[in-house]
C-alpha cells in the first residue's frame, strides 16, 4: 500500500516483515523451488516474529489487531523477493477469518495458539476434480453418523495441501439439497484415519507452494469440528470470498509493480545500437503506458482495501478488483518481459520467474470469467 495509507505502526510492521524475509526466505526459497515444498521451519519463525494470526485475538497467541493493511503489507513484501512458495496469505487472508468468526469457543482454544505459533498449518479444500469456481456442484459428502461426520469425496488444487495440519473441507452435509444448499465446513485434522493426501502437483509456476490432492476415504470427523452452522457452509464461503479476491489483487498490483521497477532499471543500462534501449520512443510509450495503469490499479486497490476496513466492501468490487489487476499483471509481466528480449527467457532474470508464477492469479480465487459474472449480474442483467 502507498505510506499515505499507513500509519507508523504498519510502516514499522513493514520493515520488521522485510529483514525477516531478507533473513528468513530468500536465501532458502531457490531450494524450497528445487524441493517442491516450503520448510516448515520458516512458519514457526514466522510465528516468534508475529507475522501469523496478526488478527486473532491476543489471548490465543495472535496480534489481536483487525486490520488489513498489515495483511497487504505482508504479501507485498512476499511478492518484493520473488517468494511465491511461502503460504502465509492462504493461512492468514482465506482461514483466519473463518476461524476468528465461526469457530466455538473450544474449537479457538483447541486451533488458534498453534495457528499463531506456526505449529499447525492451514488450508482450505474447496476445488474437486469436477468443481473448480462452482461451488454448488461440490460432491465431497459428510453423512451425519452418531457423534461424528463420515466425510467421502475428493479435493485438488490445494494451497498448503502437502504442510497442512488443519484443513477446512467444504462438503455436503445434506446431499439431497440442490444447489447452493446442504453445505457446511468440516474441519479435517491430520492423521485422521481416512485422510490421505496425493501428489504434490507439478505446477509449471510457484514451484515451492506446494499444491496437493486430498483424499477422503470414509474420514469419521467429530461433529465438534463442524466449522459454522451446518447447511450454512455457502453462506459463510459467500461471506468470506471477498477478502481472498481483495488479497489476490493486493499482490497482483505489488506483482505488476515489482517487475516494472525491475524493467525500468534494466532498459535504462542495457544498450541496443548504441544507446540505452529506454531512449528509444516505443520504449518510452510502453512504460507510459504501464506506469499509469498501475498508479489506476494502485489507487483502486488501495480504495478497496480501506473500504474493507470500514466495513464497505462489498463483492462486486472485490470481484472488479481481482479480475482487473490480475489481467493486468499479466499484461504488464508480459511487456516487460519484451523489453527485455532474449533476456527476459531467462530463469536468471527475476521477469521470468514472474511470468509463470503470474499467470494463476487470474484462475484461483474464482476464474476472472466467474469474476465477471458477478458483476454482470449486479447490473441487472
Amino acid at each position: 500500500m502507498r505510506d499515505r495509507h499507513l500509519e507508523p505502526e504498519h510502516i514499522a510492521f513493514r520493515e520488521s516483515a522485510r529483514e525477516f524475509f531478507q533473513r528468513e526466505v530468500v536465501p532458502f526459497h531457490d531450494q524450497w523451488e528445487k524441493d517442491g515444498i516450503v520448510d516448515r521451519s520458516v512458519w514457526l519463525k514466522a510465528g516468534k516474529q508475529g507475522l501469523l494470526g496478526i488478527d486473532v485475538d491476543e489471548r490465543y497467541g495472535g496480534g489481536g489487531v483487525s486490520d488489513f493493511r498489515y495483511f497487504a503489507t505482508l504479501s507485498e513484501e512476499l511478492i518484493r523477493v520473488a517468494a511465491s512458495g511461502v503460504g502465509f496469505g492462504l493461512h492468514n487472508e482465506v482461514v483466519a477469518p473463518y476461524l476468528n468468526d465461526l469457530a466455538t469457543d473450544e474449537q479457538k482454544q483447541r486451533w488458534l495458539p498453534g495457528f499463531c505459533s506456526g505449529e499447525i498449518i492451514t488450508a482450505i479444500a474447496m476445488t474437486e476434480p469436477g468443481a473448480g469456481s462452482d461451488l454448488q456442484g461440490v460432491r465431497t459428502t459428510a453423512i451425519r453418523d452418531g457423534d461424528h461426520y463420515v466425510l467421502n469425496g475428493a479435493k485438488t488444487f490445494i494451497t498448503n495441501g502437502i504442510n497442512a495440519d488443519l484443513v477446512v473441507v467444504v462438503a455436503k452435509t445434506d446431499p439431497a439439497a440442490k444447489g447452493s444448499k446442504g453445505i457446511s465446513l468440516i474441519v479435517v485434522e491430520r492423521d485422521m484415519p481416512g485422510f490421505e493426501r496425493g501428489r504434490n502437483l507439478d505446477k509449471i509456476g510457484m514451484k515451492a507452494q506446494d499444491t496437493a490432492e486430498l483424499f477422503f476415504s470414509d474420514v469419521r470427523v467429530p461433529v465438534n469440528n463442524l466449522l459454522g452452522e451446518e447447511n450454512r457452509g455457502f453462506y459463510h464461503l459467500m461471506n468470506n470470498l471477498p477478502q481472498e479476491r481483495l488479497g489476490i489483487a493486493c499482490a497482483a498490483v505489488a506483482g505488476a509493480e515489482t517487475v516494472f521497477a525491475h524493467t525500468l532499471e534494466y532498459v535504462k543500462t542495457r544498450t541496443a545500437f548504441g544507446r540505452p534501449i529506454g531512449s528509444f520512443q516505443n520504449t518510452r510509450f510502453e512504460l507510459a503506458e504501464m506506469d499509469t495503469e498501475l498508479d489506476i490499479a494502485r489507487t483502486y486497490v488501495d480504495d478497496c482495501v480501506m473500504k474493507h476496513i470500514a466495513g464497505e466492501l462489498d463483492a462486486v468490487a472485490a470481484s472488479k478488483a481481482k479480475w482487473w489487476t490480475t489481467d493486468l499483471q499479466k499484461r504488464v509481466v508480459d511487456r516487460c518481459l519484451q523489453l527485455h528480449g532474449g533476456y527476459g527467457y531467462m530463469l536468471e532474470y527475476p521477469v521470468a520467474k514472474a511470468f509463470i508464477d503470474t499467470r494463476v492469479q487470474s484462475i484461483y480465487g474464482g476464474t476472472n470469467e466467474i469474476m465477471k459474472e458477478i458483476i454482470g449480474r449486479s447490473l441487472g442483467i
